[in-house]
């Protein structure tokens, strides 16, 4: 069996997924831009082969190391980086290697927010209203309709890349101004906690694990403000929230993929759709899946993604919470001595790429917990300003 992984090494931990998949009896084919010298050892020894570019924007490149891998192993089972921002060409390539999986066919309704949004509606689930703005009339016309602020981004977008929270019609005059070339979308502003229901889903569309995350800001906050975050699993998942989350799953017809669907919580206890995502959760929050239920979900995937019929017994058995630090802030304690308080509650702990650290700090602590509020005890010590 051959699976082809695109840019194999970034984020960090997804050497787990190929190492996975060699366990599992794949031959792990890389593709990067990344000089093979330079790969992890640990990711280096799990893959079978690994095929430099020069450009993973070049399609064509992509194509030929794909011809490359199919002459010299045979035919291509699975292609897939579980990285958002290759989901279009992993979509591309599959419809023209007749692999399984999403193809250009339905990539649109995944990446693309006015395309979710149709289909929140069709299923009745309550959303953030939006719609396409391409001058400043249609926008302010919105903003007319659900008042300001209201947020403007990327259709397309991932994170909180070009997102903006605007507040006026000056606003809007001086986005459109400086606006790049690409469609954006309008959304009325929900004020509101941020909550998920995250999980893995089998060929035929169960749910082998499913978890929820409740975050102190979003995304978009934490870097429009420089701030630092923390998110944390819960151990029950409440029942609107993953009655909303099956649904989506059956509406966004989910097949052998992770996804992470992303709500707003507002103070009245009303859940709203933000949007879907068909792929883990950003940063470590995979290694959260595993350390918050003491299961492996690299392994648990790479198997069935070989085809093995997946039981999963597991128990939600810890509060589990990613706390980040960025470096301009300063933090009352040192490393040293968060160990030394909070030691047996640190699972991980890890400098992010430069690319992570904007959204997500320049480092960050996993910590779990039977009990909510040593949990938070123990994010309060790490995030403390000194």
């Amino acid at each position: 069996m051959n699976f082809v992984f695109l840019s194999p090494h970034f984020p960090p931990n997804y050497k787990n997924f190929c190492r996975s998949l060699k366990a599992a009896g794949f031959n792990a084919l890389g593709i990067g831009e990344a000089d093979f010298a330079g790969l992890e050892p640990e990711l280096a020894r799990a893959l079978a082969w690994y095929y430099k570019v020069d450009d993973m924007h070049n399609y064509g490149e992509l194509r030929e190391a794909c011809r490359f891998f199919t002459e010299k192993f045979g035919p291509i089972d699975r292609i897939d980086s579980l990285n958002e921002y290759w989901l279009e060409t992993e979509a591309a390539l599959r419809t023209e290697l007749g692999i399984f999986g999403v193809k250009n066919d339905t990539i649109a309704d995944i990446r693309r927010k006015s395309r979710m949004k149709k289909i929140f509606a069709a299923a009745g689930i309550p959303h953030a209203r939006g719609v396409l703005v391409k001058t400043p009339e249609e926008a302010a016309a919105f903003a007319k309709e659900v008042g300001f602020p209201i947020i403007v981004k990327p259709d397309d977008g991932m994170g909180a890349s070009f997102t903006y929270k605007i507040h006026d019609e000056a606003g809007l005059r001086d986005f459109f101004s400086n606006k790049p070339d690409r469609d954006f979308i309008a959304e009325e502003f929900i004020a509101g906690d941020i909550v998920t229901f995250d999980g893995l889903a089998d060929r035929e569309g169960e749910i082998l694990f499913c978890t929820s995350h409740s975050y102190d800001r979003g995304v978009m906050e934490a870097v429009l403000a420089d701030s630092h975050i923390y998110y944390y699993s819960v151990r029950q998942i409440p029942a609107d929230i993953e009655k909303a989350g099956r649904l989506l799953a059956e509406c966004f017809k989910v097949r052998e993929r992770f996804f992470h669907f992303e709500f707003f919580r507002t103070a009245d206890g009303t859940l709203y759709a933000l949007e879907v995502n068909m792929r883990p959760p950003g940063g470590f929050t995979l290694d959260m899946f595993n350390y918050s239920s003491d299961v492996d979900l690299y392994a648990v995937w790479a198997r069935m993604m070989a085809g093995e019929k997946i039981r999963l017994d597991y128990e939600r058995k810890y509060y589990c919470c990613y706390a980040g630090r960025k470096y301009r802030l300063g933090y009352r304690y040192s490393h040293g001595e968060l160990l030394g308080m909070i030691g047996p509650m640190v699972m991980q702990y890890q400098e992010l790429p430069p690319v992570l650290a904007r959204a997500m700090g320049d480092c960050g602590y996993i910590v779990r917990s039977e009990k909510l509020d040593a949990l938070l005890d123990a994010v309060h010590l790490i995030q403390e300003l000194g």
